[in-house]
């Protein structure tokens, strides 16, 4: 249903677009994309820490004295305890990263990143979201006057660039939160780095670069990766969450209110996040192998092509698509959480403004 010109009709009707400038949209976005951070925080960990092991890294411990948790079995003595069995930090799938994060590092570890999380939660919805609504009414707004046939493309074009900026502007968060949830720290009394020395472990490689400029540069890496990635994600996700929203928003009618703004933005963007995040989960691999390699070499060679080939080389499809239970799990209750909320707070703003005039 199209929003109509009376504010009357404004007001009892479902628009998801309202007279609101950037700052009041970007303030809708931040405290949606708080609370999905918080929320979908453990899946994230589980899909990095399973994508991280297919790339290499070892979770066992290396302290000589570690003891065997109760339920895994020993495979012989080592130290002062039974040595664990090697399986025993071999993660097999989500609910198994789950629990022995759980049983191993503690429940608390399966928010490890949260922090970044929110730190780059906060500014990339705040400029992803803002923008997408401005671009798409400019586009929209543009070719039914010109161009008809190219206005149901309005918002592939609109999330596609509204992501660009946000990727580029966050990207060194986006790094030091994949890093601080794909490494674990060994050792009896270990802490794990936080964001800031995680980024500066990350500058610390610069010494291996030819200038300051290239050292610099490292906060950027994987860039094009996550470009790749969250590009195509967009553009998929608005794409399908449009039609169903809109679709919804016939079916809801004139009987619109705070319950039905909800339903009907979180199912569309529930749906569209399963759906992008299934199709770019290969995009979503290599962007966490370009960002947890530690190698300086390969750091200032690799590309996405190149980590897609390797992995298609060596583990096939099942590679490509590893930690897509994950990242579906997280992505669909992600994207319908931060839409509806988003839209939620958009439509009280509005009834409050109509109402005050």
């Amino acid at each position: 249903m199209e929003p109509s010109s009376s504010s009357s009709s404004l007001e009892n009707s479902l628009p998801h677009d309202y007279t609101m400038g950037f700052s009041e949209r970007s303030v809708a976005a931040a405290g949606a994309a708080v609370v999905s951070a918080v929320l979908v925080n453990p899946l994230d960990v589980a899909k990095t820490r399973l994508q991280a092991q297919a790339a290499g890294v070892v979770y066992n411990p290396m302290w000589p004295d570690f003891r065997c948790y109760p339920s895994c079995s020993p495979s012989g003595l080592h130290g002062s305890g039974p040595a664990c069995n090697p399986e025993c930090f071999q993660y097999k799938g989500t609910m198994d990263v789950f629990y022995k994060i759980g049983r191993q590092e503690g429940f608390g570890m399966l928010w490890r990143g949260t922090g970044a999380s929110l730190v780059l939660a906060v500014p990339t919805v705040g400029i992803y979201l803002p923008s997408y609504d401005l671009l798409r009414n400019w586009i929209e707004g543009y070719t039914n006057q010109s161009y008809p046939h190219l206005t149901p493309y309005a918002p592939l074009f609109a999330g596609s660039m509204a992501r660009t900026l946000a990727c580029i502007a966050c990207s060194p968060i986006e790094l030091a939160r994949t890093r601080m949830q794909a490494f674990k720290e060994f050792g009896p009394g270990a802490k794990a780095p936080g964001m800031w020395k995680t980024l500066l472990s990350v500058l610390s490689l610069r010494q291996n670069t030819s200038s300051t400029g290239n050292g610099y540069r490292l906060l950027w890496t994987g860039l094009g990766a996550q470009l790749a990635r969250d590009v195509p994600f967009s553009a998929i996700c608005w794409t399908t969450l449009e039609p169903i929203r809109r679709r919804l928003m016939e079916l809801v009618g004139e009987e619109g209110n705070v319950t039905s703004v909800i339903g009907t933005n979180f199912s569309a963007g529930f749906v569209a996040g399963i759906l992008a995040a299934s199709a770019t989960c290969p995009l979503d691999v290599a962007k966490t192998r370009r960002q947890i390699e530690k190698d300086p070499a390969r750091v200032k060679n690799m590309n996405t092509r190149q980590i897609l080939l390797e992995v298609w080389r060596n583990e096939g499809i099942k590679g490509l698509f590893r930690g897509v239970g994950p990242r579906v799990g997280r992505a669909g209750p992600s994207v319908g959480i931060v839409v509806s909320s988003y839209e939620v707070v958009k439509y009280i703003i509005h009834r409050r403004r109509s109402t005050t005039e």
